[in-house]
């Protein structure tokens, strides 16, 4: 490991942004600064639509911080890059060292420069021809092929220094949290709800999640493996709280008292109106679920409408056109499948109706639901609340 080698973080859609760029920006700069913590001591800074994260002690860990800042939400790119002064010479003696591994395996290379700083001597092309004929003879096994190279070198000459550095890798791209408001997610132990989590907060939000129970009907395992996955979650979304609500005398006066076919049509609306007064307390606009249209009964256009009927703010359901295959292949992008598909219980299956209905009139559901004392059940479900602080860094859960 190089002990100059920094990392340059590009930008998204952020520089897309109109006056309330910096906005972004800042926020974006204190994401990044926050997730390095664990990982040493950096200095972060913005220039240019980059931000700079530079090393400022020996003992950084450049592979965990790498890691760290592919996950940052507003990040599209991430390259590892060595300064050097902004002359031909520094920069082929900087990738004759940094790179003597990459040309090693490479069978052809072409430079490709950017020339962030207007005053240098040479425009963009000029400087590839200069830096790429120097290169071609030092290392005369790997050929020039400008249109389908092995290796590609970039090279950026910017404000300060010039920065040489192979292929950037992608980041998590969207927009950074913070920036686009606060939400509660209803998080199960399925694979949905982490994957539709995830995809609000790319699009900046911050989250808190709500999580039902059902002792004894749903085991202690099924709650960890419930953390678990918001565990795995904090690695893009950052510390989040998970708040727990029992749900058991919830479907327990549901089964009694409602007819079969209504099942998980009340529980669901239970669920929104524990979910909004969890909202409500943290100053969430909106709610956040994993329903996809069709997918199941409780997910039909006027099912959904049913459950629709009892939130008094926004319900986002970013995976309702997606199916289960695209489902699955996110999941497995963002590292929640494998804890997904452990055999735990959750609550939304333990009371699953033989024959659920799928064209529930609204009347029907309510007339009902009527036969419960709603109030009353919402009230102690919420006094039986207990929340869990969830954070990057803790250990594994199951």
């Amino acid at each position: 490991m190089n002990s100059q080698e920094m990392l340059l973080l590009k930008l998204g859609e952020v520089v897309l942004k109109g006056q309330n760029r910096h906005s972004f920006e800042d926020k974006l700069v204190n994401n990044v600064r926050r997730r390095l913590k664990g990982c040493g001591s950096f200095q972060v800074y913005i220039r240019q639509s980059t931000i700079y994260v530079e090393p400022a002690a020996d003992n950084c860990d450049m592979e965990a911080a790498f890691a760290a800042c592919r996950q940052v939400f507003g990040v599209v790119a991430v390259a590892r890059a060595v300064p050097c002064e902004k002359t031909v010479e520094a920069i082929v003696e900087t990738a004759k060292i940094y790179l003597a591994d990459a040309f090693a395996a490479a069978r052809s290379f072409k430079v490709e420069s950017k020339r962030a700083d207007k005053t240098f001597r040479l425009n963009s092309i000029q400087l590839s021809q200069e830096v790429g004929g120097e290169l071609a003879e030092a290392f005369p096994a790997v050929t020039v092929d400008v249109h389908d190279p092995d290796l590609t070198v970039y090279v950026e000459i910017r404000e300060k220094y010039a920065y040489v550095h192979a292929p950037a890798v992608p980041g998590a791209g969207g927009l950074p949290i913070g920036m686009g408001g606060r939400a509660v997610s209803l998080l199960s132990g399925g694979l949905d709800s982490p994957v539709s989590s995830w995809m609000m907060a790319r699009r900046g939000v911050e989250l808190e999640m709500v999580h039902f129970v059902s002792p004894p009907y749903t085991s202690p395992q099924a709650q960890e493996k419930v953390l678990e996955l918001a565990r795995l979650l904090t690695g893009w979304c950052g510390k989040m709280m998970v708040h727990i609500i029992p749900f058991t005398h919830i479907q327990e006066e549901i089964r009694k008292n409602c007819p079969e076919e209504f099942f998980t049509l009340i529980m669901r609306r239970f669920m929104m109106r524990l979910a909004q007064a969890v909202a409500a307390r943290c100053k969430a606009g909106a709610l956040v679920t994993g329903e996809s249209l069709g997918q199941v009964a409780s997910q039909t256009m006027l099912a959904l409408g049913t459950t629709d009927d009892v939130c008094e703010i926004p319900v986002l359901r970013p995976l309702i056109g997606m199916d289960k295959v695209e489902i699955i292949r996110m999941a497995r992008e963002i590292g929640t499948y494998d804890t997904s598909i452990l055999p735990y219980e959750d609550c939304c299956t333990v009371f699953t109706p033989r024959h659920p209905c799928t064209r529930p009139k609204l009347e029907d559901v309510r007339s009902a639901e009527a036969a419960l004392d709603v109030d009353a059940l919402v009230a102690e479900a919420l006094a039986g609340r207990q929340w869990v602080w969830v954070k990057p860094g803790d250990a594994p859960r199951i």
